[in-house]
């Protein structure tokens, strides 16, 4: 489970803490791995694989949100010998909430902090509106779904490149877009710990009340912090995100 599941790509054991970092739809660990160099000698990073891609590429893909969390809450238990912060971007934004409040109902070691980034708040669901606006939908073509990654993602050239490498981005992102419609945010869910929030200025996909509805899930500190760029902020803004993280040892 530590080399598929929890991937670190410097091993620290003389870290005190460990960023977790959760991915978004059609991601992986890979795009957090360039982190691993910004975070200060007392942070350890460790990427969560979700199942059917990378290393768990031969497994299948979750079937929805509650096979796939459950997954990503046992891989995060598994590795949380010291205190730890959750990330999540887009969709791993969700995860990271609703880990935080599992791990919280089931009374075991909670996070230092939640951080999510570029994601639409849960509530949204309880008011019956579309979470995701701008988004990438189930019935979207595969010419759509591929402008999307190309417009708001961050898909390398060479997976652009390549007619096979395009068809397993596109199964990807199709699997993940399926758990992420099966999420259901349950009412009065809140997280206790510190919660802080990153958005992009230009992000089309982030409603312009975001922060404020986040806000009334976090029963503890919340701090928002607005970012150049878009979805995926700018390629100067991804690296730099360790460093903006509030609760993380020398940021």
């Amino acid at each position: 489970m530590q080399d598929t599941i929890v991937v670190r790509p410097e091993r620290k054991p003389d870290a005190r803490q460990i960023l977790f970092c959760l991915g978004f739809c059609g991601g992986g660990t890979r795009v957090y791995s360039e982190w691993s160099g910004v975070l200060s000698p007392e942070t350890e990073l460790a990427a969560i694989c979700y199942p059917g891609r990378e290393g768990r590429f031969a497994e299948e893909f979750a079937e929805d949100w509650e096979a796939l969390v459950q997954d990503s809450l046992s891989a995060v238990l598994s590795a949380a010998d010291r205190p730890y912060v959750l990330f999540g971007h887009s969709l791993g934004g969700w995860m990271a909430f609703d880990l935080a409040v599992r791990i919280k109902e089931s009374g075991g070691r909670a996070p230092d902090a939640v951080v999510v980034s570029s994601a639409n708040s849960p509530l949204r669901q309880l008011h019956g509106h579309d979470m995701w606006p701008n988004s990438p939908r189930q019935d979207h073509s595969d010419e759509q779904l591929m402008n999307w990654m190309k417009t708001f993602g961050i898909l390398p050239q060479y997976v652009l490149d390549d007619p096979d490498l395009r068809e397993m981005a596109l199964n990807l992102m199709r699997a993940d877009i399926r758990v992420r419609d099966s999420f259901r945010y349950r009412h009065g869910s809140t997280v206790d710990v510190p919660l802080q929030l990153f958005t992009g200025d230009s992000d089309k996909v982030i409603e312009p009340n975001a922060a404020g509805h986040w806000r009334e899930l976090a029963a503890g500190e919340f701090r928002h912090d607005v970012l150049p760029g878009s979805h995926f902020y700018t390629p100067e803004v991804w690296a730099s995100i360790p460093k903006r993280i509030h609760a993380l040892a020398g940021s």
